[in-house]
């Protein structure tokens, strides 16, 4: 069960091209958000479409992956861990960020 902590599995589509900030250290970091969507009917039997965005940090190799392949609207599937940071904007507001950090990246699809 050890293997199943933290632990996030996600399919979905690209909202927007990769960011990718070179560090002085010279390792690559690539942000990008995935949209996943789910479908159900409600009481009104109506089809209500859910969707859900995602963001993602890929380190390294995986961000040089990404900046190389992947595009706004491909569909890709992501291995990675749920973190929680935050900090605080210019006018002293605290901000709360959830992100995925990838450890695998898997480009399905067209």
């Amino acid at each position: 069960m050890n293997a199943l902590r933290n632990s996030v599995q996600l399919i979905g589509n690209l909202g927007n091209d990769p960011e990718i900030v070179n560090l002085e250290s010279g390792t690559k970091l690539a942000k990008f958000t995935i949209a996943t969507s789910d479908s159900y009917k409600n009481a009104q039997g109506e089809k209500v479409e859910d969707t859900q965005w995602h963001n993602i940090v890929a380190w390294g190799k995986t961000a040089e992956i990404a900046e190389n392949f992947l595009v706004k609207g491909k569909q890709v599937a992501v291995e990675g861990k749920l973190m929680h940071r935050s900090y605080e904007t210019k006018e002293g507001e605290k901000r709360y960020i959830t992100e995925i950090k990838c450890n695998e990246l898997l480009m399905l699809g067209k």
